[in-house]
């Protein structure tokens, strides 16, 4: 048998047929006692390489969202056996480890808080707030640390043809977004004096934190190894140049050891050209369009015909995070798996000439967000792309009355 194991399509078959009888149902231990027998160890390519597979002969994402944690206790003793990657301070994947531990000390500590509750029976009040404290400080932080792993590191593993399992895994990240933003809730709308709602309380933090501490397992075992064997140095300073988007996750990770080599400009910003670009209404120099996409009130993305991001604009005032290595990145991968059945019929009816435009409008964060989709068409009628435009509408939903041009000097910033 040793002599077919080396062989690794025949150990991939092995593994696809282990997790296929998960799916059907049979016994979570039987199945991991196979694994022992048959295969013993397996590293987190290998893992990536099954479910790839899996989904493109058919298996649909969802489905393997379903039991992912799953597989990782049936590889888990394997995994863990492997030996660790080097993560020298200051490399991007340093930093994800680093984040995790503070999210964990994060997590112990919220844990001390709700314990600290069910002991305390006078003033409860200090003990309370100090907890909503710590939540709203992990909820915010953990969504930087997912969407900084969903929307530069994705990409890369993209690139490659690798697809599957960061599907699986953004779908999994919002699993826990709703967990945290459930618990939350639940803490913020507490009455002291309601036992049963204390209950309800560490109930939704246990399930929470078992969720998040394994997606980190994940991040760890399976995630960080596969990368780090597939990037390059200069891709590897390409994202940390991208990670600064996000700021500091949890707390500072500092300056380490580890050097970025320099980042080619690929994008080099065009030189002025005098003669101008003939647009329809005038004419505009490449600096000058750029500088006024820049300064537009607005977040601009734009989508070309065969569904790449083309372009987004670096506003200041950004609502949504964006980093060049979206840049040639699908649409369809640029959404969480559970609406991009959505993106795709906006797009295709646009194509179609169905629709011309979408309008979505949420509440983020205390701010009130307006997301429109425009059919971009030539002047023949054909379909050039689509251009997304996102506005913060909540200081413009709050006016009232008038201010006239000549009411500027008493203009206040």
């Amino acid at each position: 048998m040793s002599e077919y194991l080396n062989n690794k399509e025949y150990k991939q078959q092995i593994l696809k047929g282990l997790i296929k009888d998960l799916h059907s149902g049979r016994n979570f231990d039987a199945v991991k006692r196979e694994f022992n027998d048959l295969v013993k160890e397996v590293d987190a390519t290998e893992i990536a390489s099954m479910e790839q597979q899996l989904i493109s002969e058919g298996m649909p994402p969802e489905e393997i969202k379903k039991l992912c944690d799953v597989h990782a206790a049936v590889f888990r003793d394997s995994l863990l056996n492997n030996q660790q990657p080097e993560l020298i301070p200051g490399h991007p994947l340093h930093i994800v480890k680093h984040e995790n531990d503070e999210a964990r000390k994060t997590l112990d500590s919220i844990a001390e808080g709700i314990e600290a509750l069910s002991q305390v029976r006078e003033d409860r009040t200090t003990i309370l707030e100090d907890l909503k404290e710590k939540v709203s400080f992990f909820r915010s932080n953990l969504d930087k640390h997912f969407s900084k792993k969903e929307n530069i590191f994705f990409p890369y593993l993209e690139k490659r043809n690798i697809t599957g399992p960061p599907s699986v895994m953004w779908s999994v990240d919002d699993e826990i977004r709703d967990m945290v933003k459930s618990f939350k809730k639940l803490v913020n709308k507490w009455d002291p004096g309601n036992s049963r709602e204390l209950d309800e309380m560490k109930d939704s933090f246990i399930k929470m934190r078992d969720r998040v501490t394994e997606m980190f397992f994940k991040e760890e075992n399976i995630l960080t190894p596969m990368m780090q064997n597939a990037l390059s140095e200069e891709e590897w300073a390409e994202i940390k140049e991208q990670s600064s988007e996000f700021g500091m996750i949890f707390s500072d990770p500092g300056a380490g050891i580890w050097k970025a080599e320099s980042v080619s400009n690929t994008q080099a910003r065009p030189q002025r050209d005098d003669k101008g670009l003939g647009l329809d209404t005038g004419s505009l120099t490449p600096a000058e369009i750029n500088a006024i996409l820049t300064n537009l009130p607005i977040d601009i993305t734009f989508v070309g015909k065969d569904d790449t991001v083309r372009y987004f604009s670096q506003g200041k005032e950004r609502i949504f995070t964006r980093t060049k290595s979206i840049i040639g990145r699908k649409v369809q991968n640029c959404h969480p798996p559970e609406s991009v059945h959505v993106v795709e019929k906006i797009v295709s009816d646009f194509k179609t000439g169905k629709h011309s435009n979408a309008e979505f409008w949420l509440e983020l964060n205390g701010s009130f967000i307006h997301i429109r989709y425009l059919a971009l068409m030539d002047s023949e009628g054909e379909y050039m792309g689509t251009m997304e435009v996102s506005m913060d509408l909540t200081r413009l939903r709050a006016l009232q009355g008038e201010r006239r041009l000549l009411q500027y000097e008493d203009m206040r910033h």
